[in-house]
């Protein structure tokens, strides 16, 4: 019987396609399982971008003041190694003079030998006045040989220490050199983070984020400054602290660079560390330094030109102004700038002018921190 209608034709293509299958050596798979959709990934929120965000310029700032104390060091090694090997060249040189010197006594001393004792020829010479004052000269000469002698071999001593301590000292520069490098690395590594993460944000997530930062920082220095935490009334600075304070405002819209120390660019403890050099008063160069070195003081007693810590780790620094506002180099990106005094969690604060005042201890920070 001929079959037609729809279901005649659908017969006919299913048979040439296996047909067509087969002469092809071709073997017809299952049609796979539709898949099941991939749930939209959940966008983050403002509060842990920012949290990312400000663990990122943490890190690289805690890497900046780790390559920053190796600079130093190894600033203050290239110095020592220059010293010495000043110190080394002197001491070669008046060495070869006494080394000269005792050349000449022994030439003197073998052209004069003889095997009559001095005793001998006192008791038998003509005229023994002359020969006492001839004894007197040749007991001067003894003695002068006796110095140049000793000081050949002390020249020798010096000149081998010295030497040994410039080898050290060497040995240690190149140590730190290499540290350095890996510092510098380390730092380079934090800011691609930091780098990486705003690459990936869009526009719109910028402007939040910032808008988000700013009333976080508002609402910390709106508690800080009514907790009475900063004290009452406003204090005069120093004759130093107002000179340091002066060169600080100076670099006002200067830009932030990690490891700088100007004049053109700085980061935070770098613009610190100069505005107090400028001043007269060399301070330490990193903020660890000058949080673990320099006096510190009580919040209640802040003045303008004090240094004001940061983070437990004291890896941020900046200028205090007055009325509960900060000068500081901020972070990669940023120009410095004042800024208000919470704008990062408080550590403490220190005076490079220490003027006698007590110094703070952690329960004058808890009280301060406390609003008591």
């Amino acid at each position: 019987m001929l079959r037609t209608g729809g279901d005649d034709v659908s017969g006919r293509l299913l048979r040439l396609v296996c047909t067509a299958a087969v002469a092809a050596g071709a073997v017809l798979a299952p049609l796979p399982a539709a898949a099941a959709p991939e749930p939209e990934p959940r966008e983050r929120s403002v509060a842990d971008l920012l949290t990312d965000l400000q663990r990122l310029y943490r890190q690289a700032e805690q890497a900046t003041e780790t390559y920053n104390a190796t600079a130093e060091k190894l600033k203050q090694k290239r110095a020592e190694v220059s010293r010495l090997d000043a110190a080394l060249s002197k001491a070669r040189l008046s060495l070869h003079d006494s080394r000269g010197a005792a050349g000449r006594l022994a030439r003197q001393q073998y052209q004069s030998s003889t095997d009559i004792s001095p005793y001998v020829r006192l008791l038998l010479a003509r005229d023994p006045q002359h020969a006492l004052e001839q004894g007197h000269v040749i007991g001067q000469l003894a003695q002068d040989r006796a110095e140049t002698v000793g000081r050949l071999t002390g020249t020798e001593h010096r000149a081998d220490d010295l030497a040994r301590r410039a080898r050290k000292a060497l040995d240690d520069q190149l140590t730190l050199a290499a540290r350095q490098k890996r510092d510098r690395d380390a730092v380079r590594k934090k800011l691609a983070g930091v780098e990486e993460l705003l690459t990936s944000l869009t526009a719109e997530q910028l402007t939040k984020l910032a808008e988000f930062e700013e009333k976080g920082v508002e609402k910390a220095q709106r508690e800080l400054t009514t907790s009475g935490a900063l004290g009452e009334g406003e204090r005069k600075p120093s004759k130093e602290g107002e000179a340091a304070l002066r060169y600080a405002r100076r670099q006002l819209g200067k830009p932030y660079e990690w490891g700088a120390e100007g004049p053109r660019t700085y980061d935070c403890s770098g613009l610190t560390s100069e505005a107090w050099s400028h001043a007269g008063t060399p301070i330490p160069r990193t903020s660890q330094e000058q949080w673990a070195r320099l006096p510190r003081v009580p919040l209640t007693g802040l003045r303008p030109g004090d240094l004001v810590i940061y983070f437990p780790e004291a890896t941020h620094v900046a200028m205090y102004v007055g009325n509960g506002e900060v000068i500081e180099a901020p972070r990669t990106g940023e120009k410095v700038k004042v800024s208000p005094i919470a704008s990062h969690p408080l550590l403490g604060a220190v005076r490079p002018d220490d003027d006698g005042q007590a110094p703070a201890t952690e329960a004058t920070y808890a009280s301060a921190f406390s609003g008591s």
